[in-house]
């Protein structure tokens, strides 16, 4: 029988739920493709299409098995004595501490796990609920808290560990070549062939129960994922591999991305005359030859911003670059008379002068907010509140749409003249930089490996949002405490992992920029052994039924990676200290809040009957 009367706990509990799910995707999935986009593998909106159709992908084939570890693993479901109405107020309370906890920090830009937010606000409230002597703080089979804190020691040093020996295996095979292209493109099927394997091996011996693939037999599992994982492994040699071949070694600037279709035939392909001169784009996180206006003032020569440049002799450049040298020169030396907030609100201006000459609905939306200022007085005045019915819908429309124009890069470079920058700076030249035909290579595995870690995500970190709500609908649908152990429907797992999806694409940015370049220099070819990495972490912790933190996972594989170019100076230890701060904060914040809620709820006094 359906609890009626608690219908607005299921109401409030569904909201927290879907909030949760949206800063999981601004705060975690943002940390996740910080890796591709601070590569300049992919832009940040390419970033949101395949985040959103890789989110929903693994949360809907994998994401039930850690829901179930967090619905029933930390409060056991009998502690509840069947009082469905109590459990319904729990996780309703748990979802609403670790949603404003991590949403306050997405607004502050902290990276924070959504994943031990949530954890920690469920044993918080279990402690308030049923008393810390009913609260698994052990093992109890993997599912205990004891397992699942153990993940955030042992999954950054595991995921390093992986993302450091898969690029050293690039390492050994390509960049110390004499020629490493060659060796980059012929190698790249290996890589189509881990990710197929992993995402396959992930979704048929272990997915989720409604599909009913984790009762297949041990040859059913084997033989899928290994003719699975070959057969992308094949498809790569046969039509990526030609169609590198012509793009990075024959240089032919003729071919189009619809051409691989062509396999084999592109490698017969004659490239045009002047191929040798064809230009392949530049991964440097440092762009030395850019003059144009950036969103945020940058580090080192990286922009206009940047340290005074040397002009050529007169004889070695034309007017042109003369002028250009010139303006740059007199720009960097105004910025170093400025203070970091002036430098700071001089970028944010910069960006704002550029939407407004924007088309579309983002340039409509900031012309709106300017030509429409808050008059004097306060809100309440008649004439604001005219103006404020105006610029509402300016101010979502600038909302949704601000990530897609931010320059995440100029963000994460830091700003020249402050500690910040300087600190860059050292880390960036402790980094050895690889040709460009080779980054340009990896560039293409890097979209496949970033797939594979935004599917992992959602296989993972679903289980955050969903799992507290599943126990909700399902208490309050049945008005049985015992529901908490039936499967989680796959429409929720539909609903939220789009949630997740909206949050990166709309508020992303706010965590990209703190992330990436900030903690060590990027290029395709570590991003893709970054996100290799911290996919197979996820995807075995995952197999476990433990829930855990894939910012941990990409974090630990990006110090792994980083430390790959022989020396701690390569590695921006601040941010990764400032990182470990917040995640370990985390735990007493959110388990406090959780706690405080349900302890108020429970016992608030009310009137006699």
């Amino acid at each position: 029988m359906a609890l009626d009367q608690y219908t607005y706990v299921f109401v409030i509990g569904t909201f927290f739920a879907m909030l949760d799910a949206y800063n999981n995707g601004a705060n975690d999935v943002a940390n996740a493709w910080a890796t591709s986009v601070s590569s300049r593998s992919i832009s940040y909106r390419q970033a949101m299409v395949f985040g959103t159709v890789f989110e929903m992908l693994g949360a809907i084939t994998v994401g039930a098995r850690t829901a179930d570890t967090i619905k029933n693993g930390i409060i056991p479901n009998s502690a509840f004595k069947g009082d469905a109405g109590v459990q319904m107020l729990a996780f309703t309370c748990a979802l609403a501490a670790a949603s404003s906890w991590v949403m306050w920090c997405t607004r502050n830009s902290a990276h924070v796990s959504s994943t031990y937010s949530l954890i920690s606000a469920v044993a918080g409230v279990g402690v308030a609920t049923v008393g810390a002597a009913n609260v698994q703080w052990g093992w109890n089979g993997g599912k205990g808290l004891g397992a699942i804190f153990a993940g955030l020691g042992m999954a950054p040093a595991i995921s390093g560990g992986f993302g450091a020996t898969i690029f050293m295996l690039i390492k050994l095979i390509v960049h110390i070549r004499k020629n490493p292209v060659p060796w980059a493109v012929y190698t790249s099927p290996f890589f189509f062939l881990i990710a197929g394997t992993i995402c396959t091996l992930s979704i048929v011996y272990k997915g989720s129960p409604n599909l009913g693939l984790n009762k297949k037999p041990s040859w059913y599992v084997a033989t899928v994922t290994m003719g699975t994982g070959g057969g992308v492994c094949l498809l790569a040699a046969l039509f990526f591999v030609p169609f590198v071949h012509a793009k990075v070694i024959k240089k032919d600037y003729t071919v189009k991305w619809w051409m691989f279709i062509q396999g084999p035939l592109l490698l017969k392909r004659e490239p045009p005359a002047d191929a040798s001169e064809a230009k392949v784009p530049n991964y440097a996180v440092i762009q030395e030859d850019e003059f144009d206006d950036a969103a945020t003032p940058r580090s080192g020569s990286d922009s206009e911003y940047g340290n005074s440049p040397k002009i050529p002799a007169e004889d070695q450049i034309t007017p042109e670059e003369k002028e250009q040298y010139t303006r740059h020169a007199t720009k960097a030396t105004e910025v170093k008379q400025l203070t970091y907030k002036e430098l700071a609100a001089e970028g944010e201006r910069r960006l704002h002068a550029k939407l407004l000459t924007k088309r579309g609905p983002i340039g409509w939306g900031m012309r709106a907010l300017r030509d429409n200022p808050m008059g004097p007085g306060e809100i309440y005045e008649l004439n604001n509140m005219k103006i404020a019915i105006k610029r509402i819908p300016a101010m979502i429309t600038v909302g949704l749409l601000y990530g897609m124009h931010y320059d995440i890069h100029a963000a994460q470079t830091g700003v020249q003249g402050t500690p910040e920058g300087a600190r860059m700076q050292r880390v960036y030249a402790n980094a050895e930089k690889y040709p460009n035909e080779v980054e340009h290579t990896y560039s293409f595995v890097q979209i496949l490996t970033a797939c594979t870690a935004s599917f992992a995500h959602g296989a993972n970190d679903i289980g955050n949002s969903v799992g507290p709500w599943a126990v909700i609908y399902g208490a309050w649908s049945t008005g049985n405490a015992a529901a908490a152990k039936a499967p989680v429907p796959v429409w929720q797992l539909a609903v939220l992992s789009a949630t997740i999806s909206l949050g990166l694409i709309t508020y992303g940015y706010n965590i990209m920029k703190v992330m990436g370049n900030k903690i060590t220099y990027h290029s395709p070819s570590r991003g893709c052994s970054m996100e290799m990495g911290a996919a197979i972490t996820v995807l075995v912790f995952s197999q476990f039924s433990l829930p855990v933190s894939t910012s941990m996972c990409i974090t630990g594989a990006t110090v792994g990676v980083g430390l790959c170019n022989g020396t701690l100076k390569a590695v921006n230890f601040q941010r990764v200290g400032l990182l470990v701060l917040a995640w370990i904060m985390t735990i007493p914040i959110a388990g406090m809040l959780g706690g405080v809620l349900m302890g108020l709820f429970l016992n608030a006094p009310h009137f006699a009957s």
